[in-house]
């Protein structure tokens, strides 16, 4: 899906970002090694049946795999229109492997330990997907393969690349880049980019 050029474009930016042409390559450390023999992602923390589930590479391909159409708001303040996602949608691990009632949030772990955390309607928002593919082409390592997370209505950053599992919450904790100043919540079209803008509900002190 193909946004037009020129103002129309631009209308659908937040506020403060510009248009990008092409996808930069963003992120902090090195790029990790995939081994399919020793992937597996998880989903742990208060599940509704306190137990633990575990997919490999194989398996968690396997698993029903749609598309999306969503826009990506880098903090650093370049945005991508339109882009296309291909992969297994997060409200589909909400469906099977379920959180508990008490569930409010979700921390998403990456390699290297690298953590987001998001409120649990953010994770469920129905554009949210872990990603394999963009427009049609498998997701190259420096963007993340074999799986990045997507929330198309967030700052990229509460999407990381390399992920390996969820963690289910009943209460808010930070992540990586929240623990370093960023936002706890990151809703562009608010400029929520910084701690030091956040008012107290947006989460917990630093």
């Amino acid at each position: 899906m193909e946004r037009e050029s020129g103002e129309e474009a631009y209308s659908e930016l937040p506020p403060g970002q510009r248009l990008q042409r092409g996808w930069p390559v963003t992120h902090y450390g090195p790029v990790p090694k995939f081994r399919p023999e020793r992937w597996e992602f998880r989903v742990f923390g208060a599940t509704a049946d306190g137990e633990k589930r575990c997919w490999n590479h194989e398996e968690f391909t396997a698993l029903p795999h749609t598309s999306v159409v969503g826009d990506l708001h880098c903090v650093t303040k370049f945005s991508m229109l339109g882009s296309e996602w291909g992969g297994v949608p997060a409200r589909t691990i909400l469906e099977i492997a379920p959180p508990a009632p008490s569930v409010t949030h979700v921390m998403v772990w990456a390699e290297y330990g690298f953590s987001s955390n998001l409120r649990l309607a953010d994770f469920a928002d129905e554009r949210a997907i872990f990603a394999t593919h963009k427009d049609g082409e498998l997701l190259t390592a420096e963007h993340g393969f074999p799986l990045r997370l997507v929330v198309p209505h967030l700052y990229a950053w509460k999407g990381p690349k390399w992920v390996r599992g969820v963690e289910y919450m009943t209460a808010d904790r930070r992540g990586f880049w929240e623990e370093r100043g960023y936002h706890n919540v990151g809703d562009p079209w608010k400029e929520q980019r910084y701690s030091y803008q956040e008012e107290p509900e947006d989460g917990p002190e630093l």
